[in-house]
């Protein structure tokens, strides 16, 4: 009977979940500065126009784009939180921890990741974000 390992899905595209982290660290600068500029465009052109009703139309207007920023500080939550629930399983416990790293801090991921030796870089991801890199189960545990 051919017996499979368990796939390593943080560990072996931990490249690609470093992308997303620093995607997602972009995204939290990039979409603030965007809602400021574009509410004091628009809220200037209604004080401009002195007009009651686009005024309030661009109030709205910001106030929509503000909760639209605001979800996306929520997006690494949720990420976690389905890690955390697909961490729970047996069959990749210890994953996660490579997985929440490159996403919550993509500078910390995977310092040797280019280097061809994935099994180091992932240590190297786990120690720095102090955890126990379990060499048995080439699996980090503790964070």
């Amino acid at each position: 009977m051919l017996i499979m390992a368990a796939p390593k899905v943080c560990s072996d595209l931990q490249e690609v979940w470093q992308i997303v982290g620093w995607i997602l660290w972009v995204f939290k600068i990039v979409i603030p500065i965007i809602i400021i500029i574009f509410g004091m465009i628009d809220l200037g052109k209604a004080v401009v126009a002195s007009k009651d009703d686009e005024i309030k139309k661009s109030i709205k207007s910001l106030a929509m784009r503000a909760v639209a920023g605001v979800i996306i500080f929520f997006i690494p939550a949720l990420v976690a939180a389905i890690f955390g629930m697909v961490d729970s399983f047996q069959e990749v416990e210890g994953e996660y921890a490579v997985c929440e790293l490159c996403i919550k801090n993509p500078g910390k991921c995977g310092s040797n990741a280019g280097s061809g030796n994935n099994d180091r870089g992932t240590k190297e991801s786990c120690t720095s974000a102090g955890g126990v890199w379990d060499s048995k189960t080439n699996t980090c545990q503790g964070i």
